[in-house]
């Protein structure tokens, strides 16, 4: 059943993500370990007022998250859009997603895998590229994570020539989905990109200017210095460390650990002396080292800043060449 919703018109964040998406998400249990893949075609479909989402799936994984998650049926829920909010009403998921520009930072239940979930999609226009990851909870018990990047079409059913790129492209991520979430380990660079900012209201309040200085110290540790100009204006620097997918942030700025599914890491950090956190989901996109960014900025246990966008890596020095005695 597909529920009407209060505006005729299709919100901003729907029109932005008009067409079928094709991805397949990697499958990794709750502790980093990739287990499979999800083939996924989606589509988001507005039409006499309604707004409707169908989602086929086929998933490919071994262990208990294959029999939880493998239906056997195509998903069909309604949305109340809005720009607001998006309102979920089932029967396949229930709940709802906030929209910021090209990015929705969604929670809702899954009443069939029994797991309540935190999916963040955040459209890139220029290469038709949506980044996506779903972290999926019992209660605030993390028991898996999806995450892939997908691709829009307009004409997969018409066009062989299409259903060929997809499947470039799925046979792209079925190799680049389960490699670990690793910064350049030996040379010093920039990180550098212009990322959009919403405050709590989700209004679009301006853009800020972001490099983060890396500096490998070795293989393992490395100190990094965040920098936003524009609409916020912050600075930190602190110690990086990692661990096979386990990473820690030793201050003296901000103090935190996270932990990477595949290409994506997801951390907290916190801002030291004050009550101010950072949450953050990075994800590599490409041999580049392009980090695809999504943070959220919270002031007192409240959501102040949601800022997203694209760093692209200047490599500097190697730092950590060959050695001799």
């Amino acid at each position: 059943m597909t529920v009407s919703s209060d505006k005729k018109q299709p919100s901003k964040w729907q029109e932005s993500i008009t067409g079928e998406w094709h991805g397949l998400p990697s499958v990794f249990e709750a502790d980093g370990t990739h287990v499979g893949y999800n083939k996924v075609s989606r589509a988001s479909e507005f039409r006499d007022g309604r707004t409707t989402y169908w989602m086929k799936t086929d998933f490919d994984a071994s262990g208990p998250l294959m029999d939880r998650f493998e239906l056997g049926a195509r998903m069909n829920f309604g949305v109340t859009d809005s720009d607001q909010d998006r309102v979920y009403t089932g029967p396949d998921f229930v709940g709802s997603g906030r929209p910021y520009g090209t990015l929705v930072d969604s929670r809702y239940y899954s009443p069939a895998w029994n797991v309540d979930l935190r999916t963040i999609n955040h459209v890139l226009p220029e290469p038709g590229m949506q980044v996506y990851s779903s972290q999926l909870f019992e209660a605030d018990t993390l028991v898996g994570v999806f995450n892939g990047l997908y691709i829009v079409t307009q004409d997969h059913d018409e066009n062989p020539e299409t259903r060929q790129r997809v499947e470039d492209w799925l046979q792209r991520e079925r190799a680049y989905g389960k490699k670990p979430f690793n910064l350049p380990v030996k040379h010093e660079g920039i990180f550098r990109g212009e990322f959009q900012v919403f405050d709590h209201e989700q209004n679009l309040i301006g853009a800020s200017q972001v490099t983060v200085h890396h500096r490998p110290i070795n293989l393992l540790h490395s100190e990094q210095t965040i920098r936003l100009e524009g609409a916020v204006n912050r600075s930190w620097t602190a110690l990086r460390t990692r661990n096979a997918n386990h990473h820690q942030y030793h201050g003296p700025d901000l103090f935190g650990n996270g932990i990477s599914y595949g290409r994506y890491l997801f951390s907290i950090r916190h801002s030291y002396g004050e009550p101010f956190k950072l949450w953050s989901r990075e994800a590599t996109v490409d041999d580049d080292c392009t980090l695809v960014c999504a943070w959220q900025f919270l002031q007192s246990q409240q959501e102040k800043y949601t800022t997203f966008g694209a760093l692209r890596w200047e490599p500097g020095e190697l730092l950590l060449d060959a050695q001799h005695v």
